[in-house]
């Protein structure tokens, strides 16, 4: 019996506990060395494939699938610096405690360090952002050989679940191929039972306790709502409860009616500030997305983190409490702890305010039909149709998102907010596509561009995309930072790059239109939905002119105030 043969029935073993535990999807990348785990992978009839041709971009489809199924999926390579690609998912996937199994392929260990071909140091390849690792054993044919990979399995798919990444480094020596020959490992080992993500610690008495004693009393409260694996209501029973403003981003999953729809520019307004600056603030989630709203934590007189992932959600050390529990469960405890209070004037002189803040802004920027991000941002959000996915990219749309979305039900909004890079956003959102649910992308031009390798690869592989992308030709985020008074801002920092996105279209097999008018968007993403597959609808922007309207809205706002 060949090495390929005892390597293959090792890996089948070990794939089959992953199943067994919860695992339906994996993702996986050509290699030689890795080999027996493709093969285990591809002959399960209860995983779903998906092959890239890229490591990266099979790690960052692994990442949007595992976000939309709220589950661990398996994205397999093989070795060398295929390894390494699967970098900079795996730093999103641990920011954001999104459960993901990395399984790469290795040399043996007489291989290692010794110049053979296709080798690196895999051994903590990640470091610190795998939460958990492990260097398999060699394949073998022996007792306790079964009893191995069956532990191995459930306890990869059991450790992915607290949630996050964790690596199993899979060392193989030649052949790689199975003969075909049956094999029979030894011992029998039952399986364990199935695995769910766990949704943080839960809340005890003393939490609920101190955080009763830490909020009772205070009218001039605010919540702020970041991004949430788990969403809970009782989170906003608790505002109604205190009489408290809530300001909920998009990515918490509970910006919905009730929660405040222009804060953003409340929060930017200096003046509404001077006399509505709120005595306690309590975060949910992580930290907020915007400046204003880093502003507000940051400043807050006190300030309380309630996050069941224990994430460092506090850039300005300013908390004075962290509770790392169930956010929902913490929240009803309190619920049913705090006396009733009435509508006071505090939250009152909130809602007046953002009453007048939306009006003006809407009224800003529908006052013509030239396409503005902001109301690219509002128009999308507030068109989807209830139980889809709005996947939307780092750097300018998640904070247009944040400030222009208006409060609805039944959409979920996903982004690469963990460490807040734009790499890999095409890959995620297509990984978020095939769960199910209706997907469409906002993105802008160079955060396609930067994967627009996982466009082409994808494009026509069956999934079902709609990318809304303002084009302004370049990074126009940086228009708002101080680096645009520099002489080398457009060659160091805009990166304009000229490029026909519709003949990039026409290179991956997709879909493309070309919108002008403001009016037009909504209906355009509507055909390309109807229509099926991956499609690019593309709204051109003037840079500048995109600035200046920002400008006028903050000032509307300030005017209306």
């Amino acid at each position: 019996m060949s090495e390929g043969d005892v390597a293959f029935g090792c890996a089948r073993t070990f794939v089959g506990e992953l199943e067994r535990s919860g695992l339906t999807d994996a993702c996986i990348s050509p290699g030689s060395r890795s080999t027996p785990i493709a093969l285990a992978l591809a002959r399960n009839e209860r995983i779903r494939l998906h092959v890239h041709l890229d490591e990266r971009a099979s790690a960052f489809f692994a990442l949007g699938l595992a976000k939309a199924s709220d589950r661990p999926v398996v994205v397999a390579c093989t070795s060398g610096t295929a390894a390494a690609n699967l970098f900079p998912a795996v730093v999103e996937a641990w920011t954001a405690r999104v459960p993901m199994i990395l399984l790469t392929a290795d040399r043996p260990p007489e291989l290692r360090g010794v110049g053979a071909n296709q080798t690196i140091d895999q051994l903590e390849l990640y470091g610190r952002y795998a939460r958990w690792f492990t260097d398999a054993p060699l394949p073998v044919q022996g007792p306790d050989s079964m009893r191995t990979w069956v532990i191995l399995g459930h306890e990869a798919y059991r450790q992915a679940c607290w949630p996050g990444p964790v690596h199993v480094n899979l060392p193989y020596r030649e052949p790689l191929v199975p003969a075909g020959d049956p094999v029979r490992l030894g011992s029998s080992a039952k399986g364990f039972a199935g695995v769910s993500p766990g949704e943080g610690p839960s809340a005890g008495e003393q939490d609920i306790g101190g955080f009763v004693d830490a909020v009772a009393g205070v009218e001039r409260g605010l919540l702020y709502l970041g991004s949430l694996r788990t969403p809970s209501p009782f989170i906003l029973d608790l505002a109604t409860r205190l009489g408290w403003p809530v300001i909920a981003e998009p990515t918490s999953g509970l910006r919905i009616p009730g929660t405040l729809r222009a804060a953003q520019f409340l929060l930017s307004s200096e003046a509404f500030l001077e006399t509505h600056r709120p005595e306690v603030v309590v975060q949910f989630g992580a930290a907020p997305t915007s400046r204003a709203g880093l502003g507000l934590v940051g400043a807050a007189s006190r300030l309380l983190i309630v996050d069941p992932d224990d994430l460092v959600a506090d850039p300005h050390g300013r908390a004075e409490h962290r509770f790392a529990v169930q956010a929902g469960q913490l929240a009803r405890g309190a619920v049913d702890r705090l006396p009733e209070r009435s509508r006071g004037a505090w939250l009152e002189t909130w809602l007046e305010a953002d009453e007048l803040g939306r009006d003006a802004v809407d009224a800003t920027i529908d006052a013509s039909d030239e396409p503005y991000e902001g109301r690219i941002a509002r128009d999308v959000a507030a068109s989807l149709p209830e139980g889809s996915s709005l996947v939307v990219g780092s750097s300018m749309p998640v904070r247009d998102l944040d400030a222009y979305m208006l409060p609805r039900h039944g959409l979920r909004v996903l982004a690469n907010r963990g460490a807040s890079g734009i790499d890999g956003f095409v890959s995620t959102a297509l990984g978020v596509a095939a769960v199910g649910a209706q997907t469409t992308a906002l993105c802008g031009d160079l955060t396609l561009l930067h994967d627009v390798g996982s466009l082409i690869w994808n494009a026509s592989r069956g999934y079902d995309c709609v990318f809304v992308v303002p084009n302004n030709d370049g990074g126009v985020i940086f228009s708002f930072l101080p680096q645009r008074e520099l002489p080398e801002f457009e060659e160091l920092f805009t990166a304009p790059h000229g490029l026909d996105l519709g003949a990039v279209c026409v290179a991956a097999a997709a879909g493309h239109v070309r919108v002008d008018r403001a009016a037009d968007l909504i209906p355009a993403v509507e055909r390309a939905h109807e229509a099926r597959g991956v499609h690019v609808v593309e709204v051109p922007i003037d840079r500048a002119r995109n600035v200046e309207l920002h400008a006028e809205v903050h000032a509307a706002v300030a005017a209306a105030l």
